[in-house]
């Protein structure tokens, strides 16, 4: 048996690091934490899509309780751009986070499924989703889904 490793590389960031546009991305993203539907964690996402025309489409998470049957904020956000906008291509994803009131120090991460539905995307653009995760100490950017999901579940046609 021979040991693989997998690496991902990605970028620490501060918010003056970006230019105006992806601020204003980062800013919505906080926006929507504001909206969200989260009286059962108490866990507020937001997400906010950047499209190759300067579009931007935003959505946060919606709790039920009937759990599972809520959805995360990224997913949210990425369903309604795809609905919406077939044939503009996303090029950016912000992503932030609050507990109650305070975002969070550091960033989450999307959810495994929110990864998967992000990477399908990526996929049917041919094109890769920078993905910006906001946390107030910690900023990250990566610069595929792809990365964040190396064994993806994908057709290898």
């Amino acid at each position: 048996m021979q040991l693989k490793e997998i690496k991902i590389y990605y970028r620490s960031a501060e918010i003056n690091d970006f230019d105006e546009q992806m601020q204003r991305l980062i800013e919505k993203a906080k926006q929507q934490t504001e909206l969200s539907y989260a009286p059962y964690s108490n866990f507020s996402v937001g997400a906010a899509v950047l499209l190759e025309d300067g579009t931007v489409v935003c959505g946060n998470n919606q709790e039920n309780i009937a759990y599972p049957s809520g959805l995360c904020a990224e997913r949210t956000a990425m369903f309604y751009t795809n609905s919406q906008y077939p044939d503009i291509k996303p090029i950016a994803m912000a992503v932030a986070a609050r507990n109650g009131k305070d975002f969070l120090e550091n960033p989450i991460c999307p959810c495994g499924a929110c990864r998967q539905s992000l990477l399908e995307t990526e996929l049917r653009y041919k094109s890769p989703i920078k993905t910006i995760l906001y946390g107030t100490k910690n900023i990250y950017v990566i610069n595929s889904i792809a990365d964040m999901l190396p064994f993806a579940f994908i057709s290898f046609d």
